[in-house]
């Protein structure tokens, strides 16, 4: 069987809109070739609506889902058009997130996915989230299906973006949490020092590790809590950045980068493994990584830059391709659902 879908992907750190041509096949296992892909940052407007949707009323939220729907349509349209493509069996979307709550049944990616089929003529699956979040999961993570599908031959596959989550087989199955908050947090320090993202970590660098702070940080109670778990911007905003009140901004970036590279250290060595996939634009940071190493045994391993920039909207596609065929594309082992399930709206 042979698929080619596109997957869209918009994470919480808002460095703009991952598109990801790809080509499936399934013989005996999966496996997949990367066609084209490419990241399309958003206007100063639209990084602005996206970044305050969280604060928006619902009416304006609900303008804003259909407004993104289509920005997502006619981009996707777009490089659809300036690639050539052919043959695409769906797109797969994402959304962005703005609400996750999965403890009050609800989490809202927004995106529209009835406006990206209207603006390509495409089939499209989007919304892969809520379902679990109704059925008692967290919604989160989901890319451990294309962990075990498409990357079985590494002991973890760990993602740095907004957020540090990990994926793992413990027991025979695949068990996946949500680590620590990364980028998230890393960037609006940054932003503090009038610089967008901490490029290689080199703020950090530069900053004193603030010893009270750090044990602060360490002693959440979200990193004493069993998995399944996960997090969200809610999250950070009330546990996260009121600890910084009376800290420097260049010493709580440098502070946080020991805490971020701690605790996923931590996760790593407590279920002893060898070795590690890291992706995400988190991988960029030299800085967080080489404290990683520096806290661990484990071979720390980087792939090639498609891997590390486009690894989730590559897992996206194939969800979507699963759901299409209405087969299993969530882990209750890594959301905490109380099944395995096939997920997403199909439109």
């Amino acid at each position: 069987m042979t698929f080619h879908a596109i997957g869209l992907m918009s994470g919480t750190s808002l460095d703009g809109l991952d598109i990801c041509f790809v080509k499936f096949e399934k013989v005996h296992s999966w496996s997949f070739e990367i066609i084209k892909a490419e990241t399309v940052s958003y206007s100063e407007n639209l990084y602005n609506d996206l970044k305050h949707a969280i604060d928006l009323s619902a009416e304006k939220l609900l303008e804003l889902n259909s407004a993104y729907g289509f920005f997502l349509g006619k981009t996707v349209k777009s490089f659809i058009e300036k690639h050539g493509l052919k043959n695409i069996d769906l797109i797969a979307s994402h959304g962005h997130t703005v609400y996750h709550q999965p403890q009050k049944k609800f989490t809202l990616q927004i995106g529209d996915g009835r406006a990206i089929r209207l603006e390509t003529g495409i089939p499209v699956v989007y919304d892969f989230r809520s379902q679990d979040v109704l059925m008692g999961g967290n919604g989160a993570p989901l890319v451990p299906i294309g962990d075990k599908l498409l990357f079985s031959e590494y002991h973890a596959c760990l993602n740095l973006g907004g957020f540090s989550n990990i994926s793992l087989q413990s027991e025979g199955r695949r068990i996946a949490f949500d680590i620590a908050p990364v980028n998230i947090v890393l960037n609006k320090l940054a932003q503090y020092l009038g610089k967008d993202f901490d490029e290689n970590g080199d703020l950090a660098k530069k900053g004193t590790i603030h010893a009270s702070l750090l044990s602060s940080l360490n002693s959440l109670e979200f990193y004493h809590q069993p998995h399944p778990k996960s997090l969200g911007i809610e999250w950070c905003n009330e546990n996260i950045f009121p600890l910084f009140e009376n800290v420097d901004h260049i010493d709580a970036i440098a502070t946080f980068t020991e805490h971020t590279a701690h605790q996923i250290a931590k996760v790593i060595n407590k279920n002893h493994l060898k070795n590690v996939l890291f992706t995400g634009g988190g991988t960029y940071n030299h800085y967080l990584i080489e404290k990683i190493r520096d806290k661990t045994q484990a071979e720390i391993i980087i792939p090639e830059k498609e891997i590390i920039d486009y690894k989730e909207a590559l897992i996206f596609a194939l969800m979507g391709i699963l759901r299409l065929n209405n087969e299993i594309n969530v882990l209750a082992s890594a959301t905490g659902s109380p099944n395995d399930h096939s997920s997403g709206i199909i439109a």
